[in-house]
């Protein structure tokens, strides 16, 4: 199965981070992105090695705080998710908050939730084409599904979802 990208079909990628598995945050997470009406069509938990998150974070792999971002991306397993919905990569960003965490808004993830710039409890892909990029380095196909959530006549409107 290939993974689309456009309309209702366009995917994302949040990883709960270490500190969020750490703080016991990972119910909270999911709770907020499922009460936003996303739909949830990939979810495991895993290991990250090096290999992955050199790759996952070239932008800053040539940084001196790389190494500890490295460290601490690997302290613990994280969760990947694969969430689908229309225009969902914007929605999750508005969820999550701002990178530094103690001055993302209130009611976001990040702004409730964390106060730090790495340990801010999620990563979550910054646009359509990362994304893109990013779901496959995570989740094979096999591994997302595509399946009807009923909720959705009560998420979109009947436009929306053609």
């Amino acid at each position: 199965m290939a993974l689309v990208f456009d309309g209702i079909k366009e995917k994302t990628l949040v990883l709960i981070k270490p500190d969020g598995i750490q703080r016991g945050l990972v119910g909270e997470v999911m709770k907020r992105f499922e009460q936003k009406g996303l739909k949830v069509v990939g979810m495991k938990m895993m290991s990250l090695d090096e290999a992955v998150l050199r790759e996952h974070y070239a932008h800053i792999a040539d940084k001196p705080f790389f190494p500890g971002v490295s460290k601490f991306m690997q302290s613990s397993p994280v969760i990947a998710i694969c969430l689908e919905g229309l225009e969902v990569v914007q929605a999750v960003r508005i969820l999550c908050g701002i990178t530094k965490a103690r001055e993302a808004e209130a009611g976001s993830i990040r702004g409730d939730l964390a106060m730090s710039v790495a340990c801010n409890v999620v990563h979550a892909s910054d646009s359509v084409e990362t994304a893109m990029k990013e779901v496959p380095r995570f989740f094979n196909p096999d591994e997302i599904f595509s399946y009807d959530k009923s909720e959705f006549v009560n998420v979109y409107t009947e436009d929306e979802r053609e």
